[in-house]
């Protein structure tokens, strides 16, 4: 197991994205965190498992939401780049790196 670090503005986008889901509906946000939670620990498990989008970069689906984990593989880390909406502009992240 890898340790998981994010970037400031990937925890920001967890946090606005869950107000959204728990506006819409009651615990929705506590089941996308939920998701986005699952799929760190198996990124952290896998870390090589998911769509390679460049050369030290790799996105991850979450499971029923348009998001993805966009995060890279550094040697002594995984780092969180952004949770990305998956109908935002394709690559608004990449400045992060």
């Amino acid at each position: 197991m890898t340790n998981i670090e994010f970037l400031q503005l990937a925890e920001d986008e967890l946090q606005d994205t869950f107000e959204y889901y728990e506006y819409q509906q009651k615990n929705l946000g506590l089941r996308f965190v939920d998701e986005v939670y699952k799929s760190v620990k198996l990124i952290s498990f896998y870390p090589n498992a998911w769509t390679k989008i460049s050369k030290n970069t790799r996105r991850c689906l979450i499971k029923t939401f348009p998001y993805s984990i966009i995060y890279q593989n550094r040697s002594d880390k995984i780092l969180v780049v952004a949770i990305a909406n998956l109908h935002r502009k394709p690559d608004y992240w990449i400045d992060r790196l």
